[in-house]
């Protein structure tokens, strides 16, 4: 039977308003399973249930809040549980920012502190950070986040845990046909129907852009090599400053009339010539649509 992986578990905690939800998102976009304001008196029973899933699960985040004294009691006891087990290997980060930073986030915010029973945030604060110095000193790892922006927040984290991938940052290249609409989800779309059109080439005009005769008539044309070599440029610009600012997900739409020639052969070149620095992906959406009738693909 093939040995299951240690499970790798990261505790997210620390100060109300230090960013706590900015942290496991970017988890989440790693691929970590995540629980938001999980009871700590649960952890080892949750822990349980995830090794018993047959290694389908090996990387976990948890937002653990505070929520009174006995916060502590039980998350101290389910911390000593899981030390005893060689499947779990766990880390505690510890969120925390000085007070006139949380007390700005508050009032921007116009959320209540969970500690504070007159509604101003600063009791609430400081009742909050005493009841914490034991968990703090318990920390892997201390991040001050008063001195980071959100996305600051987030690059460092996927910076420490993207693991082996090769971009924290996922690319989804589609092909689509102007006359079904532009993809709703698309950061970026760029209009193809300029170039020289294989619908007008009767031998062509079954086919699509992944058959190798149309590829070589879209990618014969001096204006579409042109147009490649200033996109692709452009799209390397463009990629590492959306990284930058802590975008996880990229959707670049490549639209022709009817989303089967032009855009399908574009975009294949787009991810060939992408792929070697980053995670791209590729979906046609329109290729089979209405392919019994003549139309102006």
């Amino acid at each position: 039977m093939k040995s299951q992986r240690p499970i790798h578990l990261i505790i997210i905690t620390g100060m109300s308003g230090a960013g706590k939800t900015v942290a496991i998102q970017s988890l989440e976009d790693l691929g970590y399973f995540c629980v938001d304001n999980m009871p700590s008196s649960l952890i080892p029973k949750f822990v349980e249930l995830i090794i018993h899933s047959g290694g389908k699960i090996n990387k976990i985040a948890l937002v653990i809040d505070l929520r009174g004294r006995e916060f502590f009691e039980t998350l101290f006891e389910s911390l000593a549980s899981l030390e005893k087990s060689e499947m779990i290997k766990y880390e505690i980060i510890f969120l925390e920012a000085d007070d006139n930073i949380l007390v700005r986030r508050y009032k921007e915010t116009r959320r209540r502190h969970p500690l504070s029973s007159e509604g101003s945030p600063i009791e609430g604060i400081a009742t909050e950070r005493k009841l914490l110095e034991d968990l703090k000193g318990k920390a892997d790892q201390i991040i001050n986040t008063g001195i980071l922006k959100p996305n600051e927040l987030k690059e460092r984290m996927i910076s420490k845990y993207s693991g082996e991938r090769k971009n924290s940052l996922s690319i989804n290249i589609m092909s689509f046909g102007f006359k079904y609409g532009v993809p709703i989800d698309a950061d970026l779309v760029f209009d193809v129907r300029f170039l020289p059109n294989p619908h007008y080439v009767e031998s062509l005009r079954p086919k699509t852009g992944l058959d190798i005769s149309v590829k070589d008539y879209v990618m014969g044309w001096e204006e579409t090599n042109e147009f490649l070599l200033k996109l692709t440029d452009l799209l390397k610009f463009l990629i590492p400053n959306y990284q930058k600012e802590g975008k996880s997900n990229l959707v670049i739409g490549i639209g022709c009339t009817g989303g089967k020639h032009r855009s399908v052969a574009i975009s294949e070149y787009i991810v060939n010539n992408l792929q070697v620095e980053w995670d791209v992906s590729i979906k046609h959406r329109d290729i089979s649509k209405d392919h019994w009738q003549v139309q102006n693909g």
